[in-house]
């Protein structure tokens, strides 16, 4: 008999094809490509765990997920070996032996997201699956300004959709900024959000983002979202924004029990 092994994987992709990360019946997951191609590499058939349900479209940078197994293939060359079954949606870009408590989800202490905007009258071919289009142009001080309302223990219910099976609405936002990151010839912009966090509800992120488009547009004022929090009402906050803008950055966990080798 082999030892198991309990593997770390840290991958990217583009989520624009995938029905979100979460294997689900009749739709197409990352969970359920990672799986396969496991099964490949290795010969087993394991279960995945990632540490982020993204929603369809979502994109990654740095999710991560793990898995056991009894297979000797080098933890060294299995981003490789995994790679060569993927249509180029995904990239498996680190793996590591894990501690036998290790797991993706529950061992996380932070996640950070990000979320992109081209701010200009016309649209950007080359940004348009990984960017919401907003025309006109945004109040970025007002954003900051709204922004500072969501860091430190909130309770999110104004900001948490249906379909979530967490068990409290209270989080930890540790950082949310708002930020220019550049300009091109015609006048076009790229704005970004970043929010860093101890766990996240379902589609919390994009109701953020879409209340703090609102702000941006003058629809609302920064003292709102204070309001809008207290309130504990879903209908209040208004629209989650597109999916397609939202990226999974990093997933942190506490060194000691990341991995032991």
């Amino acid at each position: 008999m082999f030892e198991t092994r309990n593997i770390k994987l840290t991958l990217r992709y583009d989520g624009t094809g995938f029905h979100g990360f979460q294997r689900q019946a009749g739709h197409r997951t990352v969970q359920e490509e990672l799986e396969k191609a496991i099964l490949r590499v290795t010969g087993e058939k394991v279960a995945v765990v990632g540490a982020g349900r993204t929603d369809a479209g979502v994109h990654a940078l740095g999710q991560v997920a793990n898995f056991r197994t009894t297979s000797t293939v080098p933890v060294d060359r299995l981003p490789l070996a995994l790679n060569v079954h993927f249509n180029r949606e995904i990239a498996v870009y680190r793996a590591e032996e894990a501690g036998a408590r290790f797991h993706a989800q529950r061992s996380a202490k932070r996640k950070t997201y990000s979320y992109a905007i081209w701010v200009s009258p016309y649209p950007h071919p080359l940004l348009r699956l990984y960017t919401y289009h907003q025309p006109k142009p945004l109040d970025v001080a007002a954003m900051e300004a709204a922004a500072k309302a969501f860091v430190g223990t909130r309770d999110f219910t104004s900001f948490w959709s249906a379909g979530s099976v967490k068990t409290t609405p209270v989080r930890t936002v540790y950082d949310l900024a708002c930020r220019r990151e550049r300009r091109d010839d015609q006048g076009g912009e790229l704005v970004t959000f970043t929010i860093t966090a101890n766990g996240f509800l379902y589609r919390m992120v994009r109701n953020i983002v879409g209340f703090l488009l609102e702000v941006g547009r003058g629809q609302r004022g920064p003292d709102d979202a204070g309001r809008v929090l207290a309130a504990k009402d879903r209908q209040l906050a208004g629209r989650a924004a597109q999916a397609r803008g939202l990226c999974l950055v990093e997933v942190a966990y506490d060194e000691p029990e990341q991995v032991f080798s």
